[in-house]
């Protein structure tokens, strides 16, 4: 009997484990009401996309019949609202007259895609580089490119008679990459003329397509909800999407739906234990519960919230493909995703496929192009990081609007850098090539060591980003004589005119604007603008030592006193009593450092002492040289040589280009460096 006793004690115990466990096991998995409280909970970027950074996905529909128009996805909005417009031009033109019988709607069964090849397009994706891709799932105008129960205007009953949708799922992510699918029929319900007679869209037997009839001006019925909720539902349950983006108009449905959808969309993820993303425009979700998205635009800085772009390839917006479209350089496209990872974004690229199915070949060239630059460069790319600081240069994009619109034909010049950073490594990323010696300015020798550290190049070229006197023929009055010099490439040189007669062999060293010339025995100082060379005729009127100079008006004067040893003393204005300061003179260039901290620059002209505005640079004054271990170049992989100034990080560059486009120097860190 107690035998018997032990051994039920035993088996009851065993079985409230297993219901302990399995209740632990239901409390560990998240369930996300439609409320914005429990939506916030989810993790609203997955390491997929954080790692991935670039996507692709097509827009593709009945609109690549018509292959026309500035926006070809708009053509049919067009088509019925401007009767004087060019679609409506082009259309009665092409196809044939609007009447209440015929239509947009008669170009689906022209659209028959007979080329249309799922792999095909998937491996293109693939070798371009792309980590997410899928197609728009529904446009605007209504027709779905999925097999769904609630329409019969769809890809799988008429014009390609395929599931779109299905087929590239199935291809993508047989490439291991996520899949996409976009929705805009939020905004379908303003799109055509529902109740206008003298049109096709007037009459309910196309109502499936063009929409339910309703006044302009009215709100969303309840039919429009319903289908407009459950195509997403349908498409959730039969593509198991990994991404899904949308247009505007979210904030035009009853907010319960858009937050029962995202309860439905992350739950389902959660069961199936993968990370899903879904991305809106402006306002229309509430913060942390997706991506916000910019199209055709980007931040102009480094953000703290994550955020994507759709851009296209073409160079107008055209979205869907037109017979006369141009496209984007690959530079261009590089230098975007650049500039977007390096300030927390991503990127999500637009084509638009033929209306057989096939990608147009100059997208497949440009694709495949950054495909290839992404595979000497993607370590810079893939799985970084946005740094402290996004990047330095002269080229600014201007604001966003709230929903993007920023994005310009603009070029990037070798001064223009961005940074990812991986682990203790700084990818630098150069939008141009940067000559002979790149100068990162963000890393430059900063504090009372500075003035130990070397500051010129010792060689006859300029920097990157001064003007350069080699190849130049410039003419120079000198003491009541003209001279005529003419530069090379190799720091000599020869002047004739004045003293020098017929010519003479010259020799000249530049340093940014200051040269230092030679001719025989005699050597001189100068400085170059770009146009003028200026002789310092006297070295002795020039120097500062023994001076006392002011410079500002009213409270900003600052009397400044020079001593012999580069030690200097400014009062006044924000100096107050009066601050020591070191300073170094270069002919007319004046460099000062104030409590090793502060710096500026100054010309002196023999008379005037004119402080330079200063010019806003980004810089991070915690780099130490000391941490640096290595510098190479991606697709070169050589040790380079590397010098920290108080202008910058300046590294020799590899003699051959390693790629085409956007050059990534990676600067290997240690993690505690020894600090000396």
């Amino acid at each position: 009997m107690k035998m018997l006793r032990l051994i039920l004690l035993f088996f009851v115990g065993l079985l409230l484990l297993g219901c302990q466990k399995e209740q632990l096991s239901q409390r560990q998995v998240k369930k996300y009401e439609p409320t914005w409280e429990s939506l916030r909970e989810y993790k609203e970027i997955p390491k997929w996309l954080r790692d991935g950074k670039f996507g692709i996905y097509t827009h593709w529909g009945p609109y690549a019949v018509h292959a026309y128009g500035s926006n070809t996805t708009w053509y049919s909005f067009a088509l019925y609202m401007d009767a004087n417009g060019e679609a409506r031009k082009h259309f009665e033109k092409t196809f044939g007259k609007l009447t209440p019988e015929f239509g947009y709607k008669d170009l689906i069964p022209k659209f028959t895609a007979e080329k249309f090849d799922a792999d095909e397009w998937a491996e293109l994706f693939k070798k371009s580089g792309a980590k997410f891709a899928g197609p728009v799932a529904e446009h605007h105008d209504g027709f779905a490119m999925w097999d769904t129960k609630y329409s019969r205007w769809n890809a799988a009953k008429m014009g390609p008679k395929r599931d779109v949708v299905g087929e590239l799922e199935k291809a993508i992510k047989k490439r291991d990459m996520k899949f996409v699918t976009a929705f805009h029929h939020a905004a379908n319900w303003f799109f055509f003329p529902v109740l206008d007679k003298r049109y096709d869209t007037g009459d309910p037997r196309y109502s499936g397509l063009y929409g339910q009839p309703h006044k302009r001006g009215a709100m969303r019925n309840q039919a429009f909800i319903d289908e407009w909720y459950g195509k997403i539902i349908e498409v959730i349950d039969n593509y198991s999407p990994d991404f899904i983006w949308f247009d505007f108009a979210l904030d035009s449905l009853p907010e319960g739906y858009v937050k029962d959808f995202l309860a439905y969309y992350y739950n389902h993820a959660t069961d199936r234990k993968k990370e899903v993303v879904v991305t809106y425009k402006g306002n229309d979700l509430v913060p942390a519960t997706g991506v916000r998205d910019l199209e055709l635009g980007q931040e102009p800085g480094l953000t703290y919230h994550e955020w994507i772009t759709d851009s296209t390839v073409d160079d107008r917006g055209a979205w869907g493909w037109a017979n006369d479209l141009v496209f984007k350089p690959p530079n261009r496209v590089i230098d975007n995703l650049v500039d977007r990872v390096s300030k927390n974004g991503y990127l999500l690229l637009n084509v638009g496929p033929k209306l057989d199915g096939t990608i147009p070949d100059e997208a497949r060239e440009l694709l495949l192009t950054v495909g290839a630059w992404l595979d000497v460069n993607g370590e810079a790319i893939y799985g970084t990081s946005p740094w402290i600081i996004a990047g330095e240069g002269p080229t600014n994009l201007g604001e966003a609007t709230e929903i993007g619109f920023n994005e310009a034909a603009t070029v990037y010049t070798s001064e223009d850098i961005r940074f990812t950073v991986k682990g203790d490594t700084i990818y630098a990323t150069f939008l141009d090539w940067p000559g002979e010696k790149a100068i990162i300015k963000t890393l430059r020798a900063q504090g009372l060591e500075a003035d130990e550290l070397e500051t010129d190049e010792d060689d006859s070229k300029a920097p990157a980003d001064a003007p350069s006197l080699a190849g130049k023929t410039i003419k120079v009055d000198y003491e009541g004589l003209e001279y005529e010099w003419v530069f090379k490439e190799d720091g000599e040189a020869t002047v004739s005119g004045g003293e020098a007669g017929d010519g003479m062999e010259a020799h000249y060293e530049q340093d940014g604007t200051n040269v230092s010339l030679s001719v025989d025995d005699w050597e001189g100082e100068a400085t170059y603008d770009g146009k003028t060379l200026t002789i310092n005729e006297d070295d002795e009127a020039l120097s500062l030592v023994g001076k006392t100079l002011t410079t500002g008006e009213g409270e900003e004067e600052a009397t400044w006193v020079f001593k012999e040893d580069g030690k200097a003393r400014v009062s006044g204005g924000e100096a107050g009593d009066g601050v020591d300061i070191t300073y170094e003179q270069e002919g007319r260039n004046v460099h000062m450092q104030i409590a090793g901290i502060i710096e500026l620059e100054a010309t002196y002209d023999g008379e005037k002492l004119e402080i330079k505005e200063e010019e806003e640079r980004p810089s991070y004054p915690g780099f130490y040289k000391e941490e640096i271990k290595r510098i190479t170049m991606l697709g070169d992989g050589k040790k380079l040589d590397w010098k920290l100034t108080r202008k910058g990080l300046v590294i020799e560059t590899p003699k051959k280009k390693p790629c085409k486009h956007a050059f990534v120097f990676k600067i290997e860190r240690h993690h505690h460096p020894k600090i000396k």
